[in-house]
């Protein structure tokens, strides 16, 4: 199993209904695989950097995932056939990533600062 982590831009149109049931299939879609989904982040609606389909915004959506390497082209190719996502990236961590993203969800400072044990 391999730590992945999925970013997804969905078509603004989508009603919050809606943006939730496509996080939970594609959340579904991991699970189905026996992979694990550590955390998901919806980012709600953001501005992009240039216009998509002719779109200015769209709904932003985080997963951090584990999974068997061989999983990645089946999750890729149902996210091309799905109309309402606008773009996605599926990016692989490495341990420092891992290790960083959970400081990050714990609340622990990142970078130079240390930490003080008492």
């Amino acid at each position: 199993m391999n730590n992945y982590e999925l970013m997804v831009i969905f078509t603004p149109v989508l009603s919050d209904e809606e943006f939730k049931a496509a996080q939970k299939k594609y959340a579904s879609l991991v699970k189905a695989v026996k992979g694990e989904v550590i955390h998901e982040n919806p980012w709600g609606l953001k501005s992009l950097a240039y216009p998509i389909q002719k779109k200015t915004t769209g709904l932003y959506w985080v997963m951090e995932f584990t999974a068997p390497s061989d999983f990645n082209e089946k999750f890729k190719i149902q996210m091309l056939r799905d109309e309402s996502v606008l773009r996605h990236l599926i990016t692989k961590l490495d341990k420092y990533a891992v290790e960083y993203n959970a400081k990050k969800r714990s609340g622990v400072k990142s970078g130079t600062a240390k930490t003080v044990e008492a």
